[in-house]
Parts: C-alpha cells; structure tokens; sequence
C-alpha cells in the first residue's frame, strides 16, 4: 500500500486558501455581481493574472517544469470555490487542465510551452476537425472551431483538424499555435457562462509543423502520476465541479436573503415557513451527496494511480456518472434556491438568477448528456460502453 497522502472528502486544497486568495474570490465575486464579466462576454484580464499568480495555471504542470503538481481532487476543490464565486470565472480557471492535452505533444515540444515558465494559458476550438492540407515538415490550418472558452486570455490555443493528403484524410489532431496566430470571433451571446467567453476561433493559412501537433486521444509524452489518471474523466470533471461551486452559491444567497426579507403579502420570511426549512434541507442534503460521490470517485481512481495500477474501467465509469449527476444535482439545486426566494430571484441581477443560468449551461455541456447514463448503466450490466466514453 502506498504512503503517499491524499486529501479527505470536504478537504480544502492548499490552492484555494489563504488571505490573499480569499480577497480575489472576493473581488470576483462582487465584479461578477456588477455584470462586469457577462456585459464584455469575457473574464478580465487582471483576473486571469491573478489565476496565474495564485497557481491554477501551474496547479498541474509537473514540477520539473516549475509546476506544482497537484492531484485531480485538489485541482478540483480549486475550481469549486472559484466557481462559488462566479461561474464564468469557475469554467475559464478550469482550463489549467491544459497539461492533460499538451502532454501528448512531442516532449521537445513540451518543453517549448514551458521554457519561460509554467503559468501558460491554453485554450481549444477541437470541434469539428477541420481539414488541413499536409505540407512538407507540417499542415496548413484553415477553418473555424466554436467554444473555445478563454480565448481572449490565452496565450497559446488548440484547434481540431484532419489532416488531408489528396483525397485521404489521416487521424484526427490538435494543432497548437500562439493566440496570437488566430482570429477570435466573438460569438458568445447565451442564457448562462456568458463571462466564459466562449467563442470562435477561425484561422487563415495558419502553418503548423508538425511537431506541434498530436493525434487527438493519443498518449501522454510525460510520466508523472497525474498523467496516468483517466483524461476524459478529468476533462469532464473540471467543467462539472464547476455546477457544485455555483449550487452552493446559490444556497448561500438564498441564505443571505431569508432572514431579513419580508413578503410583499405579508407572509412569513423565507426562514419562518416550514416548507422553504423543508425544501432547504433537502437541497442541503442532495448537495452534500452529489458532491461526495464526485470526490469519492476521484480519490478511488487516484489511489490506483498512486499505487502505480491501471485505473479499472468501473471506476473510470464511476468518475463519468459522478460528473454528470453532480450536474444535474446542482442545476437542480439552483434551481430550488431560486424558487424559494419568490420574486427577488428572477430580476436579471439577482445572483440567484445567474447561479440557475449558469447551473444549467453546465447541464448542456456535450461530456454531460443523457448518454452517460446509458452507458454507464451498460457497463453495470457487464456491457461495453458506446466508443469515446471511457
């Protein structure tokens, strides 16, 4: 059995303590309040400074790079209390999983990102793969991608392409390239996230040698633990854990707000009517839950990593369904939260209003559709998922 530590369920991770992390989330919280991140449909750029000066960004480079190497669990508490303060800022810092994506790129190539140190901004239009014809030594990328979250602050982005030689295509790839050689389109106009700024991306004869492209899905060049850990788990679970953030702020507005207001009709305060304690403490409960399971299958699958195992394919479907239904778990809960508040949730800059916006944004995404369920209820009955779930 191995000696190495992991943190409990609730733990908080070093990332996401301390006075001066404290005040940012603070400062997020009431910009966002303000409207500030949903009116320019992107988080300011002082912001992501402080996500890179706070670590997220270096939070899963490996040491030898000037990392910090966090475990999957600890990343995640990083981004929950982020996301508790803002959703849209939740959803970019969460794109410090980058090194998940890049680790599959040539180790030269690798070393490239980080040689002027490991606080790099990623971001990536992967869908759909765009032809790219195949030069000499690389590929010329043409085309435009949708959702790239955190493009405007990135410092170097991703795109899916295909590469074509004649009339045949080769395995799809991500091609990386400086933002600075792409066009953002800002596109992001929608209920929820709007803060995320995920919008298009488009190139124009971008060339692209080849060793700064890997196969889409392909093997990671680096041999720390983390790289070890299910990726698309991850991927997904850097995005869900963004719902539990929001669906605790949601009750803590509400919260904040039930005490003190008096009903128009005259009826009792939120906190006095024994349905809202009722409904309160279930959503309290379904929380605490969802948010359990989610961590529980985090910490199971990084003790096989950590004692230097293959993560076993009913775990990895644990960490799949623990993401979508802490999803739909917080949407719900948002969802409560404003409906106990009455009428004050449904003006437009109402925190309940923006926390039950963007729970449900995250409910859309494609890594949490109804298909998990189907699949993973396959897997339960000793059936093979459909391709591209594990």
């Amino acid at each position: 059995m191995h000696s190495l530590k992991k943190p409990a369920v609730g733990a908080v991770s070093p990332l996401a303590s301390g006075p001066a992390f404290e005040a940012l989330l603070v400062d997020v919280r009431e910009r966002a309040r303000t409207g500030e991140f949903d009116r320019q449909r992107h988080i300011s750029p002082d912001v992501i400074e402080a996500f890179k000066h706070h670590g997220v960004y270096r939070a899963l480079v490996p040491k030898r790079f000037g990392g910090l190497e966090c475990s999957p669990a600890e990343f995640c508490q990083l981004i929950e209390r982020i996301a508790q303060a803002d959703g849209s800022a939740g959803w970019v810092a969460s794109f410090g999983m980058s090194p998940v994506y890049l680790a599959a790129l040539p180790p030269a190539s690798i070393a490239q990102v980080y040689a002027d140190g490991p606080d790099v901004v990623f971001a990536g239009g992967i869908f759909p793969p765009q032809p790219a014809e195949t030069v000499a030594g690389g590929f010329v990328v043409n085309g435009r991608w949708k959702y790239s979250s955190g493009s405007l602050g990135a410092d170097i982005v991703g795109v899916g392409i295909a590469p074509k030689s004649g009339d045949t295509f080769g395995l799809p790839r991500i091609a990386v390239m400086p933002r600075s050689a792409i066009r953002v389109e800002q596109t992001w106009d929608t209920v929820g996230l709007l803060g995320t700024g995920s919008h298009d991306l488009v190139a124009d004869n971008v060339r692209v040698d080849e060793q700064w492209t890997f196969v889409r899905g392909g093997l990671p060049n680096l041999d720390e633990a983390f790289f070890r850990y299910p990726s698309l788990s991850f991927a997904t679970q850097v995005l869900s854990v963004v719902g539990l953030g929001v669906a605790r702020a949601a009750l803590d507005a509400l919260a904040d707000m039930a005490s003190g207001r008096v009903s128009v009709t005259g009826a009792p305060a939120i906190a006095d009517r024994p349905l809202a304690q009722v409904d309160i403490a279930r959503a309290e409960a379904e929380l605490r839950a969802a948010r359990a399971f989610f961590y529980e299958s985090i910490d199971r699958a990084w003790d096989y990593v950590l004692a230097g195992d293959a993560v076993p394919v009913a775990a990895t479907n644990l960490l799949r369904l623990s993401s979508t239904h802490a999803t739909r778990v917080a949407a719900d809960v948002a969802r409560t939260a404003q409906m106990l508040s009455g009428m004050s949730g449904v003006y437009n800059d109402s925190p309940l209003a923006r926390c039950v916006n963007d729970a449900q944004v995250v409910t859309q995404h494609a890594f949490m559709g109804d298909i998990t369920y189907q699949n993973a209820g396959a897997m339960f009955f000793g059936k093979q998922p459909l391709p591209g779930y594990l």
